[in-house]
């Protein structure tokens, strides 16, 4: 299908805007991502996320709503039941999970472990609930004593491990990921995946200087039924990824250029909306949520959100006539909060490009409206469980 239009999705990983209705039911009453940061920094100075409507979609300090929005604005409801980043993208592009991932806030069972040091043939240490950064300083002498994997998780249903690139070669830490994956426990409805997702979080240094490298990686279950980049894909229409997207869908349908950084993620979204491309670009940017949210570092969030603010003339402007550029997040990750971990948050929505009028998109009630608008603003009749409000935003 051939088409000159094209959308743009950015997603600012974990910059959610306020409790989602259920947040209550995952221990999140409270959580307001952009709200309570803008209160800690007594206000947020960013003029040109104010211009395309950020104040006109939630109350935060410092950013009054704009008389006349150069852009749409709303908020996206969460519907699938999960706050991590597999979950909040696969809603995006049209697929709701009626159960969430299974976490493992005591660890992995015994069973599991040993399954794992059968396929690898290494043992494991660690089994532990716990930042990553304090899990390599607590477990690195030992890993690099014995090669055993330190393996861990968190709040979210991840398989994480870590391994010094010195200890282990890449190749096999990503080969023990692909196996970890793999790895199926039994339930009343039969069998049902270990995790949503496996990481690998490679480091190196020594001593009171260890420090995760460049080259993590996300192995994510599959997606379990069509996804917008299926049907795009099915359609002919590329699709086109900046960050850890193509992990998120088991690398189906979409291929993506994984940065280091905010700063590297942006410059490749410049790149794709600058050039020839058609069709879709789907883009995470991680360090919002990695670096900050994980870390309760509020200076460290309010300095990406400001990054972002200054790039955003610079992409509208590099719009072509036909594109629309969407932006959004995939969950909640409030540094203002006791807790580190992600928030069951509704998301923003924020739409610009020539062809986009000021206008309120209004509280949607799933992720999925956002995929479902850009399918039809790309011409296929996919909609997934979702709604378009292209009509209201097209002028």
């Amino acid at each position: 299908m051939k088409t000159d239009r094209r959308a743009a999705i950015v997603v600012l990983d974990g910059v959610g805007c306020g409790g989602a209705r259920d947040a209550d039911t995952y221990g999140d009453t409270g959580s307001d991502t952009l709200g309570n940061l803008s209160r800690a920094v007594a206000g947020f100075a960013l003029p040109n996320l104010r211009e395309y409507g950020l104040g006109n979609l939630a109350s935060l300090a410092g950013v009054p709503p704009a008389e006349e929005p150069l852009g749409a604005w709303g908020v996206m409801e969460p519907r699938s039941a999960g706050k991590d980043s597999t979950t909040g993208h696969w809603e995006i592009a049209g697929v709701h999970l009626a159960r969430a991932f299974r976490t493992y806030p005591h660890g992995f069972p015994a069973e599991v472990l040993a399954e794992f040091e059968r396929r690898t043939g290494r043992p494991v240490i660690g089994n532990v609930v716990a930042s990553g950064t304090v899990v390599i300083e607590r477990f690195a002498e030992e890993h690099r004593r014995t090669g055993a994997w330190i393996v861990y998780t968190s709040a979210d249903s991840v398989f994480q491990i870590a391994a010094h690139e010195d200890v282990v070669p890449l190749d096999e830490l990503y080969a023990a990921c692909a196996a970890a994956l793999d790895i199926k426990l039994n339930d009343p409805d039969g069998e049902s995946p270990l995790v949503s997702r496996v990481i690998a979080r490679p480091f190196e240094g020594g001593p009171g200087s260890y420090r995760r490298t460049a080259n993590r990686r996300d192995f994510s279950v599959e997606p379990p039924s069509e996804t917008l980049l299926d049907a795009l894909g099915a359609a002919g229409i590329d699709t086109a990824g900046v960050g850890k997207v193509d992990d998120l869908f088991a690398g189906r349908s979409i291929s993506a250029r994984h940065t280091s950084s905010n700063a590297e993620g942006l410059d490749e979204i410049r790149r794709w909306i600058a050039g020839d491309r058609s069709g879709l670009l789907l883009a995470n940017l991680v360090d919002f949520d990695q670096l900050y949210g994980h870390r309760n570092d509020v200076a460290g969030f309010y300095q990406a959100l400001l990054e972002f603010d200054e790039a955003l003339p610079g992409l509208v402007r590099s719009l072509k006539k036909d594109d629309l550029l969407f932006i959004t997040a995939d969950h909640g990750n409030d540094p203002t909060t006791p807790s580190t971990d992600h928030s069951r948050e509704c998301v923003p929505l924020l739409a610009a490009g020539s062809r986009v009028r000021p206008a309120s998109i209004g509280r949607r009630e799933t992720f999925s409206d956002l995929g479902a608008t850009v399918a039809e603003w790309l011409g296929v009749e996919f909609r997934g469980r979702g709604t378009s409000f292209l009509p209201q935003i097209i002028q």
